[in-house]
């Protein structure tokens, strides 16, 4: 077990790491809890990285930089992948005043856990706990044993990787995204997290990330410090279609439905059956579930052709959209024709407020002259269109 502590100087790598929050003694006579948990994860093994924002015992002379502790504790708290708040609140001796504005600045960002021993007021970080789903404990072996579930093996990081906690560092979105970037040669030389989602009842798989890095850029020779990456897992979609001997005629499954940042006269979305998982699944499962779970039909996955893998929208995201296609007999049309304003989705009707979608089957003029679906779901049909036998784009 590495220690760091307060204004000394990060490792230049380590494969996982935990930050010990909460109130720091000011007197001599106060005494700390931190030797305490330190000795406690020395016993369970732990043999990450610990920060630790107290003096080094029997430091003297200590050179404070600028910026002082607030931005010490500030920058190792945002590349720990694990921040451990454990608040024996006094206010007399500890009144972890500044450990209330940490609290609140890293409730959502996906790493923190929380002590608040019995019998210690903190009701309102117990809320705010609830709040985020940040796991609680009433005793700091509790908390520490469930930080070393967590962290498990860890996975090693250098230089600007350390800014990655692990839950980001080890969904598939981050490394096929970091993954593109080293293979041009880039390098990541820090970054913030901004924002986070996770999903599921117990809010414990992750979805969507947004970091603000800063990327040497091997190409220019320069870094690249005002842009913010935005990362959600991939999208499979489908365009299933009946060809016909004018191209304009060849008819196409679009699903209809409400997405709130929709921007067009209609207020809905339309779009190509699809969707994604927040786990490692395979796509072509993904595909086949998804069309069977918004327009109702049950396709072979045999049937779907693999089109391409694309980034959707490379300026603002970095996910891609994995393109199928499968073309459709005269029943399995009409059936899906006869679906029209009969909603369907994975949610329906089980939640009022999640996915409810609409069959609709369009003509290719219908969607061209239409203007209803986006410049992406637009390409994809006319790759798909573009491709089929006799087709001659759009």
């Amino acid at each position: 077990m590495e220690i760091i502590y307060s204004l000394e100087e990060a490792p230049h790598s380590f494969s996982k790491s935990i930050f010990l929050a909460g109130p720091t003694p000011r007197r001599a006579d106060v005494q700390s809890w931190r030797p305490k948990a330190l000795e406690l994860l020395a016993q369970k093994g732990y043999d990450g990285v610990v920060f630790v924002p107290e003096e080094r015992p029997g430091s003297v002379n200590t050179v404070i930089p600028d910026g002082g502790y607030p931005k010490w504790e500030h920058k190792v708290m945002g590349m720990s992948d694990l921040i451990l708040f454990w608040v024996p609140r006094d206010l007399a001796t500890l009144p972890a005043f500044t450990t209330n504005v940490e609290f609140g600045l890293f409730a959502n960002s996906g790493k923190s856990l929380f002590g608040p021993p019995n019998g210690i007021k903190n009701e309102y970080l117990s809320f705010i706990a609830d709040k985020f789903r940040i796991p609680q404990f009433d005793t700091f072996e509790m908390m520490a044993d469930e930080a070393l579930e967590i962290l498990g093996e860890g996975a090693i990081r250098t230089g600007g990787e350390m800014n990655i906690p692990l839950f980001i560092w080890s969904t598939k979105s981050f490394q096929d995204w970091y993954g593109s970037q080293t293979e041009a040669g880039n390098r990541l030389d820090s970054a913030e997290v901004k924002w986070i989602l996770k999903v599921g009842r117990n809010k414990d798989r992750m979805y969507c990330w947004i970091i603000h890095p800063n990327i040497s850029v091997a190409g220019e020779n320069r870094n690249k410090l005002n842009e913010i990456v935005i990362a959600r897992p991939d999208i499979c979609s489908a365009v299933l279609y009946k060809r016909r001997s004018d191209i304009e005629d060849t008819e196409i499954v679009l699903v209809r439905e409400f997405r709130s940042p929709v921007r067009n006269k209609t207020g809905f979305i339309w779009e190509l059956p699809g969707g994604s998982s927040p786990t490692a699944c395979d796509p072509i499962q993904i595909i086949s579930d998804e069309v069977q779970e918004e327009v109702g039909i049950n396709i072979d996955t045999m049937r779907f052709k693999l089109i391409a893998s694309k980034q959707m929208a490379g300026t603002f995201s970095s996910h891609h959209g994995i393109l199928y296609s499968a073309e459709l007999n005269e029943e399995e049309l009409d059936w899906l024709k006869s679906q029209k304003d009969i909603p369907h989705g994975a949610d329906y009707p089980h939640n009022p407020t999640g996915e409810r979608v609409y069959t609709e089957v369009l003509t290719l003029k219908e969607i061209r002259q239409g203007g209803l679906v986006d410049w992406s779901n637009y390409g994809m049909i006319c790759e798909v269109i573009h491709n089929s036998e006799g087709g001659h784009g759009c």
